[in-house]
């Protein structure tokens, strides 16, 4: 499998899962024993996942899923700053998700470009602070997860602390599989990234204006108008710790790996691989192959047991080209993206790729041969 946006659990993460499923099932807003039981149990699982990610148990909460604690991130910022502005300034290759809420907050502004390897330009977003209309927040990616570029952000937190305005950082792709990074007000993930439940993880540092709209709830810091599933919580914080423990070794081998497949698709005949080569994330790989479609490609490389995904389809109902790869430039149809997932929960990944690498030019060769663009 190398479509690991969402893969198995990993086993510490499944075995404390299955553990908490007796110890944890219990309300924790009950004062009877077990509801006690339960309150403790959230409270290691928020201080741990905490510490994974350098910030106070205070400043983290737990949501459903990425995008619900995405837009609650992004609510409490022009929430808590609505008399500064109502802006939420946002790039062209960000989720899809927070160029919603970026519409909804002001329909005319444009999304930031990037240049051609996804990568924000620092003189528009300066430009459009100062020449834009009001702007209550900036939300930007750590990383791209479809092409694997990182963002400069230090370089554009410094932007935002001269404009006076907070920063979002999106790292729904990227947390536990790299640095946590610093340069951040409010900060998300995703336990799936590191092979967690698909729980979201919101972080608010000490301090930054947040304050969602509508009515003050007393679960997650008021995020929230119930608590997590206490099970969930716990299984997304081994997992992230397990991440933590093993992050760098990690990294080093799918960066090798993503490498191999770097130069086996850049070998094949007009087939471009997109993103940074080298300040990327270390899991993520993006390829187009001209006159062929992204979806033929995934379905012939399943045919011979490699599971990847095409980034010309956003949706599974929706076969729509990648807003990413439109806002790069690149070619928005022939796309196949590589998820690597973690070693932990896919001793076969490296089978995987060497298969992905040593049949990629004859699938690439049999699919333009039967569309008759092999002679093109």
């Amino acid at each position: 499998m190398l479509d690991a946006t969402r893969s198995p659990l990993h086993p510490a993460a499944r075995e404390t899962l299955l553990a908490a499923l007796d110890a944890g099932w219990a309300d924790p807003r009950r004062l009877h024993r077990e509801g006690r039981r339960a309150r403790h149990l959230l409270d290691r699982a928020r201080e741990s996942l905490a510490a994974s990610l350098g910030a106070r148990p205070d400043e983290v909460s737990f949501h459903p899923s990425a995008e619900h604690a995405l837009r609650i991130g992004v609510a409490g910022l022009l929430h808590g700053r609505r008399r500064a502005g109502r802006g939420l300034l946002t790039s062209a290759v960000d989720r899809a998700v927070l160029l919603h809420e970026a519409h909804e907050a002001d329909p005319g502004r444009t999304p930031l470009p990037v240049d051609g390897l996804g990568r924000v330009d620092l003189a528009a977003l300066r430009s459009a602070l100062q020449s834009g209309g009001p702007t209550a927040a900036v939300a930007i990616q750590q990383a791209n997860g479809e092409v694997g570029t990182t963002q400069p952000l230090e370089q554009i937190l410094d932007v935002c602390r001269s404009a006076r305005l907070p920063l979002l950082v999106d790292g729904t792709s990227s947390l536990g599989r790299v640095d946590t990074p610093s340069a951040h007000d409010v900060l998300v993930g995703d336990a799936a990234t590191v092979a967690g439940p698909p729980l979201g993880v919101l972080v608010v540092r000490t301090g930054t204006r947040f304050d969602p709209p509508g009515p003050r709830w007393e679960p997650e810091h008021g995020r929230e108008p119930a608590d997590p599933w206490v099970p969930l919580a716990l299984a997304a914080a081994e997992a992230w710790q397990q991440a933590e423990h093993a992050r760098e070794v990690e990294a080093a081998a799918a960066r090798e790996l993503v490498d191999r497949i770097r130069a086996a698709a850049s070998a094949v005949p007009d087939v471009d691989v997109v993103g940074d080569p080298t300040d990327r994330l270390p899991h993520v790989v993006t390829f187009s192959a001209l006159y062929v479609d992204g979806e033929s490609l995934v379905d012939a490389l399943d045919r011979r047991g490699v599971l990847v995904a095409s980034g010309s389809a956003c949706t599974s109902s929706r076969l729509e080209p990648s807003h990413v790869l439109a806002a790069m430039g690149a070619l928005t149809h022939g796309n196949v993206r590589v998820t690597l997932p973690l070693a932990s929960v896919s001793p076969e990944r490296e089978r995987d790729v060497e298969t992905l690498c040593r049949e990629l030019g004859t699938v690439v060769r049999e699919i333009r041969a039967r569309l008759g663009a092999d002679d093109l």
